[in-house]
């Protein structure tokens, strides 16, 4: 009984310690995805494709990198913070 407290307690642990990373790729392709259709319709409202498509398709990547990233970095710091104390 003792040992299968333990686990569950370990399992649920690994979820608490993992759970904020797990949006973050659907928050990436998101950011991308979003940035393209916005891209491709300035397009077909200002006659330039693909030239905005491409420029949004490009922010949208590296704004959702930089996300990523900046995320990333945050969690990690809280983590050792929070081992510290």
């Amino acid at each position: 009984m003792i040992s299968e407290n333990k686990s569950s307690e370990k399992f649920s642990n690994s979820f608490k310690d993992v759970g904020p990373y797990l949006g973050l790729g659907t928050q990436l392709a998101a950011t991308i995805v979003l940035m393209f259709f916005l891209g491709r319709w300035l397009d077909s409202q200002f006659k330039t494709f693909p030239i905005l498509l491409i420029l949004f398709s490009f922010l949208g990547g590296f704004a959702g990198i930089y996300n990523f990233i900046k995320t990333v970095l945050q969690l990690n710091k809280r983590k050792k913070d929070a081992k510290k104390s």
